[in-house]
């Protein structure tokens, strides 16, 4: 069974967040008086992104796909479906659909 449920089709969210957020306090922590700002926003903004949860992520990834394939519409529609398997050609429907649901539920 995978994350959508009892399929061949999963979406596994990876994310580095946390081992890039270390080696910006490194970075941070060995930095001149120059870099300090810019390293400072770096680790707020990897701290704030590396909250975000699973169905946030993969919101963002469907969001992010659509714009790839140039949708611009409603995305609790059927185009917005089609569009994300275009996007992503290998993406059941099923899995698209589920994607599409948590996509439109989250707020951004």
């Amino acid at each position: 069974m995978g994350i959508l449920g009892p399929s061949k089709d999963a979406t596994l969210v990876l994310r580095d967040a946390d081992l890039i957020a270390a080696a910006l306090r490194q970075a941070l922590a060995d930095a001149s008086p120059q870099e300090r700002m810019g390293l400072e926003r770096a680790v707020a903004i990897v701290e704030s992104t590396a909250a975000a949860t699973g169905a946030e992520v993969r919101a963002r990834w469907v969001r992010s796909r659509l714009a790839a394939v140039g949708f611009t519409g409603d995305i609790t529609s059927v185009a917005a479906v089609k569009a994300l398997r275009q996007a992503e050609p290998g993406l059941s429907l099923v899995a698209a659909v589920q994607l599409q649901k948590e996509a439109a539920a989250d707020p951004q």
